[in-house]
C-alpha cells in the first residue's frame, strides 16, 4: 500500500504531480474533507487555517488561535490517512511526520523563483511581477516558520527527502515516472515492521488528540509512546486525579490494547510554589 508524502510550494507544480501520480497509481489524495475535520475539531474556520498556512493571518488571529490543537489534529489526520495506505499526502508537514516510516516515499517538488512567479502571474491573470513574488516569498516564509516551529527542521533541507525534483528541468510526467520507480524500489517495500511502526505512530497521534480534546486533560503536557498498541504515558502531572484522568482518556482511544502509566506527581512543595506564582 504505497504512501507518498510530498511538499507543497506555490507554483512548483507539486499539485499537478500529486494528481497525476494518484491517477497513475490508483491512489487517494488528502482532500478538503480532511481540512474541514481539522478545522471542526480545533473549532476554527477552514479559511483561518488557510490564512495561517499561507502566512496571511492577522496578528490577533495568530495570537488567539490554539496552534498546538491545529497541529495535533492535523497530525492525527495525516497519520490516519497514511495508516490506511494507498495515498498521496501533499503538504501539512507530511514529509516530516512520516519521515521515520521506511516504506513512505518523501518527495520535494521545487522550481526556480522566476518560474514560480510566472506561474502565479498567469494563475492570477496579472502582470504585476512584484506582487506575485511577494506572495510567493510570504508563502515560503510561512512554510519555513511552521516547519521550524513544529519539527525543528530547516524547510527545504534536501536530507529530509528521498528525492528532490526540479520542474524547471523535469516535466510533470517525468516526475511521476521517477516517483513511481522509487515506490517500486525494494528500499521502500512495506514490511510487517514498517507497517507496525506506522500503526503505532497513528495510535500515538490519536491518543495525543484525545487528551487535547478532553476538558480535564487538554492542558496536560505529557509524552505518549506506543509499541504494538501498548501505550506508555510519561511526564509530570499535578495530582493523582489528573494522572488517573489521563490514563482513562488514553485507554479509551480505539486501538489501545494496553497501558503503562508512568506519570509522576508533582511534589507538594512544587505545587505550592506554582500556585504562589499564579
Amino acid at each position: 500500500m504505497p504512501v507518498i508524502a510530498m511538499t507543497q510550494e506555490m507554483g512548483s507544480l507539486a499539485k499537478d504531480v500529486s494528481l497525476q501520480l494518484a491517477d497513475a497509481l490508483g491512489l487517494a489524495v488528502m482532500r478538503h474533507e480532511a481540512i474541514e475535520r481539522v478545522a471542526d475539531r480545533a473549532q476554527v474556520s477552514t479559511s483561518l487555517i488557510g490564512r495561517l498556512r499561507d502566512g496571511k493571518a492577522g496578528l490577533v488571529e495568530r495570537l488567539t488561535t490554539d496552534k498546538r490543537s491545529v497541529a495535533l489534529y492535523t497530525a492525527e489526520e495525516v497519520f490516519s490517512l497514511a495508516d490506511a495506505g494507498n495515498v498521496v499526502l501533499r503538504g501539512w508537514g507530511a514529509t516530516c511526520l512520516l519521515r521515520p516510516v521506511p516504506h513512505v516515499v518523501c518527495v520535494r517538488i521545487t522550481r526556480s523563483l522566476k518560474k514560480r512567479v510566472e506561474w502565479l502571474m498567469a494563475h492570477l491573470d496579472t502582470d504585476d511581477a512584484e506582487f506575485a513574488e511577494a506572495e510567493i516569498r510570504r508563502s515560503d516564509h510561512a512554510h519555513a516558520s511552521r516547519m521550524h516551529e513544529q519539527f525543528g527542521v530547516t524547510w527545504g533541507d534536501p536530507v529530509l527527502y528521498d528525492i528532490v525534483l526540479n520542474t524547471d528541468r523535469v516535466s510533470v510526467e517525468s516526475c511521476v515516472e521517477q516517483i513511481r520507480r522509487m515506490v517500486n524500489c525494494p528500499e521502500f517495500a512495506e514490511t510487517p515492521a514498517s507497517r507496525a511502526l506506522l500503526a503505532d505512530m497513528a495510535l500515538e497521534a490519536r491518543v495525543r488528540a484525545a487528551l487535547k480534546e478532553h476538558p480535564q486533560t487538554r492542558d496536560t503536557s505529557i509524552t505518549v509512546q506506543a509499541k504494538q498498541a501498548q501505550v506508555r504515558l510519561r511526564g509530570i502531572v499535578l495530582d493523582a486525579e489528573e494522572r488517573e484522568q489521563a490514563e482513562s482518556v488514553a485507554a479509551g482511544v480505539p486501538g489501545v490494547r494496553g497501558m503503562a502509566n508512568e506519570l509522576r506527581l508533582m511534589s507538594s512543595s512544587r505545587r505550592f510554589a506554582s500556585a504562589k506564582q499564579t
